[in-house]
C-alpha cells in the first residue's frame, strides 16, 4: 500500500520502454489490473485478514509460548475472523474509496449491477459480488481451516497440557485435567497406572506448592529439568513420563510440517529418482541444522576414515 504509487511509475516505465514486446504487454496487463477497483478491494480485504492470521502464526513458531496462551490465542483469532466477517465488508469500503481517490481509480457504487468479464452486466449489484462472493466467502474458508486445523478436541487436548503448567506456584494445576491426559494415552497408562497417577499427582502438587525450588518456574520444560535435577522423576515416575508426553506433542506435530517443507524443497523434478536412504540423509541434513553445527569437521573425517581402508588420507 505504501509502494502503490511507486510500483505504478515502475510499471508504467516497463510499458513504454520494456526491453521486449513481452513484457511490454505484461506491464500493460498488470498496470491495468492495478488500476481495478477489485484489486484494491482483495488488497484491502487480505491487509485485514494475514492482520490477523499474522499474528498468530508467529506466535505458534516461538519455542517458548506457553500452552494455555496458544490455546487462547486460536479461540482469539477465529472470534477476532468472526467478527470481521459480520462488520468488516463494511468498515474497509470507507477506506478503499480513500484509497481509489488519492491514486486517481474509478470507484463503483454498490447499488449498481455488476459488470463482469468481457464488460458483460449482469443481475447481481456490486454489493452482492463483492460482499458475499468474495470477502465472505474467503472469510469462511479461512474459518473452516482454522476449524479443521484447531478442532475442539485439540484446543482441549492444550488445555489439558496447560494443566501442569508450574507458572505462578502451580496456579493451573488441574488433577482431573491431567488424568483425562493420560486416558489418551493408552498405551502408556493402563488402569493401574491411572490408579498410581492419581495419587502421585495429589502428593506432587502438595510438595512442589511448599517447595521453593518450584515456585518460580515459567513452564514445564523448566518443570521437567528441576523434575531431574532433584530425583523427583524417580519419587514420580508416572508424573514425569505425563510431562515427557506433554512436552514431546507440541514438537513432533512441528518436527512432521517442517519435514514435509524440507521435502519439497530437497525433492524436486531434477531429483524425481532419488533413494530413500540418500533422501533421509539430506532431510535429516537440512532439518536437524542446529544440531548439525556443532558437529565438527574433524570428526566427521575421522569417522569416515574408520569406516573402511582407503588409499590416502581424508
Amino acid at each position: 500500500m505504501k509502494l502503490f504509487a511507486d510500483v505504478l511509475v515502475v510499471l508504467e516505465f516497463v510499458k513504454v520502454d520494456g526491453g521486449s514486446l513481452a513484457n511490454r504487454q505484461q506491464a500493460s496487463g498488470i498496470l491495468a489490473y492495478f488500476k481495478s477497483y477489485e484489486f484494491v478491494f482483495y488488497l484491502y480485504m487480505m491487509y485485514d485478514i494475514l492482520r490477523l492470521t499474522g499474528t498468530l502464526s508467529k506466535q505458534l513458531q516461538k519455542k517458548d509460548l506457553d500452552i494455555l496462551e496458544a490455546a487462547s490465542m486460536v479461540r482469539g483469532t477465529m472470534d477476532a475472523l468472526q467478527s470481521l466477517r459480520d462488520t468488516g465488508f463494511a468498515s474497509i469500503l470507507p477506506k478503499i474509496s480513500s484509497f481509489c481517490q488519492t491514486h486517481n481509480i474509478a470507484t463503483l457504487e454498490m447499488e449498481d449491477f455488476y459488470v463482469g468479464v468481457r464488460n458483460r452486466t449482469t443481475t447481481k449489484t456490486n454489493r452482492f459480488h463483492f460482499e458475499v462472493e468474495i470477502f465472505n466467502m474467503v472469510v469462511d474458508m479461512k474459518l473452516t481451516e482454522y476449524r479443521d486445523r484447531f478442532s475442539e478436541t485439540s484446543t482441549q487436548l492444550l488445555e489439558y497440557m496447560g494443566a501442569l503448567s508450574p507458572c505462578d506456584s502451580f496456579a493451573q494445576f488441574d488433577k482431573s485435567k491431567l488424568l483425562k491426559l493420560a486416558k489418551l494415552y493408552k498405551y502408556d497408562f493402563d488402569d493401574s497406572d491411572l490408579i498410581d497417577l492419581e495419587g502421585q499427582l495429589e502428593i506432587f502438587y502438595h510438595s512442589c506448592i511448599k517447595d521453593e525450588h518450584f515456585t518460580t518456574l515459567k513452564g514445564i520444560s523448566e518443570l521437567s529439568c528441576l523434575m531431574v535435577s532433584t530425583g523427583k522423576h524417580r519419587s514420580y515416575p508416572l508424573v514425569y513420563k505425563l510431562l515427557k508426553l506433554a512436552l514431546i506433542l507440541p514438537i513432533a506435530t512441528a518436527s512432521v510440517e517442517r519435514c514435509f517443507s524440507k521435502m519439497k524443497l530437497l525433492k524436486t523434478d531434477l531429483r524425481n529418482k532419488i533413494g530413500d536412504g540418500f533422501l533421509n540423509d539430506a532431510l535429516l541434513c537440512n532439518v536437524e541444522t542446529e544440531a548439525l553445527v556443532k558437529v565438527e569437521n574433524e570428526k566427521v573425517m575421522e569417522r569416515f576414515q574408520k569406516m573402511s581402508t582407503r588409499r590416502g588420507q581424508i
